[in-house]
């Protein structure tokens, strides 16, 4: 009687070790912070949370206002600047003649000659401030880099865009994965495209998938590794943050099922 008890201990044992079963979050393995490079009051707003957008498609547009300003007045000042240059270049060429002839001393014509290239330095200066605002320009429309979904706005019309502040949070949502920690007793056991099962239970959803990436810095403090994992939506609406279990298969006996 105990050698059987043993033999069906040891036999519930070794089909328990062919699994390990954990939980985890879907994610989306392409997630981007969406900034402002240019600071000023935001003009307009084309997204809302949960909006599905086109990598191209203008999310937000900040106000043109203070770089029209600033690109005005330097348009103004190179216009002056480049009058002066142009009434200097006729006096350079009037004291050049009148040197040839002895009427006027070396030393004039080079106080001309210094006065014309410091204010070429100066128009190429202006022009370098120019170009910049300019460049500034495109950064007042700001737009998707991704086919996303926005899973976060933190702006409104008339609120001030501050650079380097995010301002939306897109989930690319082709990109999602499974994402779980193993403990670390259990890392010998699993490997990269190891096949393993998927349920969702908000949508009592159950689908196939394979470790695609095992992250090597262990957390001290649990003693677990973080592994992603693909899987098959089955084109059900899955979004970032739902809950999954988790079946990973330790023993595959050979059966290479593939997704």
């Amino acid at each position: 009687m105990m050698k059987l008890f043993i033999a069906i201990f040891l036999m519930i044992s070794c089909l328990y070790a062919q699994t390990i079963q954990t939980s985890g979050t879907v994610i989306s393995d392409n997630q981007k912070v969406i900034t402002s490079k240019h600071m000023g009051y935001i003009k307009q707003v084309n997204v809302t949370e949960g909006s599905y957008v086109k990598k191209g498609d203008l999310l937000y547009i900040i106000d043109s206002t203070s770089l029209n300003s600033q690109k005005n007045e330097i348009l103004n000042n190179l216009e002056i600047l480049k009058n002066n240059q142009d009434n200097l270049y006729i006096n350079l060429n009037r004291y050049k003649r009148l040197y040839k002839d002895d009427l006027v001393s070396k030393y004039d014509v080079e106080q001309l000659e210094l006065k014309y290239n410091n204010l070429k330095n100066q128009i190429q200066i202006v022009k370098e401030k120019l170009k910049n605002i300019n460049n500034e320009f495109k950064y007042l429309k700001v737009k998707s880099p991704i086919d996303a979904m926005v899973i976060k706005k933190s702006i409104n019309v008339a609120d001030m865009a501050i650079v380097g502040q995010p301002a939306l949070i897109l989930t690319d949502m082709n990109k999602l994965k499974v994402k779980t920690q193993i403990n670390e007793s259990d890392l010998l056991n699993i490997k990269s495209a190891q096949n393993v099962k998927i349920f969702i239970p908000s949508l009592k959803l159950t689908t196939k998938g394979k470790v695609s990436a095992i992250i090597p810095n262990i957390d001290t403090t649990s003693h677990s590794f973080t592994i992603k994992i693909d899987f098959l939506t089955k084109n059900k609406n899955i979004y970032p943050g739902m809950y999954a279990q988790i079946d990973i298969f330790v023993k595959d006996n050979g059966n290479k099922n593939e997704q």
